[in-house]
């Protein structure tokens, strides 16, 4: 009777523990609300070598970058440090990652998908944040630039731009002239002409 017991306990504490664990690692979108856009960032990956064997797994990613930040309808300039578990990579096009604050001011969590990892499976990835002051990044020809923050909003207006709320595509948005051959891409938030509505 006494291994009945045991056993019996020792299956519900397993079902637990697995429980727990795939609970976990589940991501409610509602939890990130807000939405970053990686424009570029560095980074030095170091590997962990299983008993010093030949083969080696991605341990952690560290480095730096520069991306936009959503936040209730407001773009906002940011510089920041990472070290994750997965690689980051830039936004492609206008794609945001979703993001909550886990420090206000100072520290941002992203979810990143999981390559090659089953559809909706995602990885956390913390950013240490310096948030800029009334500025917002955008690139034009392929540069890098910045602009003060009110401009980018009147974009995002124009173009009906919302990462925050499902407005993941910006339109008719102007497209930067051809480079070395290639087709012309969508530009970023650019300026408007002075005087202009």
């Amino acid at each position: 009777m006494r291994r009945i017991w045991i056993c019996g306990w020792s299956g519900m504490a397993a079902c637990l523990l697995v429980a727990t664990v795939a609970w976990a690692s589940k991501w409610n979108a509602a939890d990130y609300p807000l939405r970053v856009h990686i424009f570029q960032f560095n980074a030095h990956s170091h590997y962990y070598r299983p008993g010093g064997g030949p083969y080696s797994s991605l341990e952690t990613v560290d480095g730096e970058g520069r991306a936009n930040l959503y936040e209730n309808g407001v773009p906002k300039g940011f510089d920041f440090g990472y070290q994750c578990g997965a690689r980051i990579m830039v936004s492609p096009g206008f794609e945001t990652y979703m993001a909550r604050w886990k420090k206000p001011s100072r520290e941002l969590q992203i979810l990143l998908p999981t390559l090659g990892g089953k559809p909706g499976e995602m990885n956390e990835c913390d950013l240490a944040v310096t948030l800029k002051e009334d500025t917002a990044y955008y690139k034009h020809n392929g540069l890098l630039d910045e602009e003060p923050a009110g401009k980018f909003k009147d974009w995002m207006i124009r173009h009906q731009y919302d990462p925050e709320h499902g407005l993941n595509q910006p339109v008719n948005p102007p497209a930067e002239p051809a480079q070395n051959g290639a087709p012309a891409q969508p530009a970023p938030p650019a300026a408007p002409p002075s005087g202009s509505q």
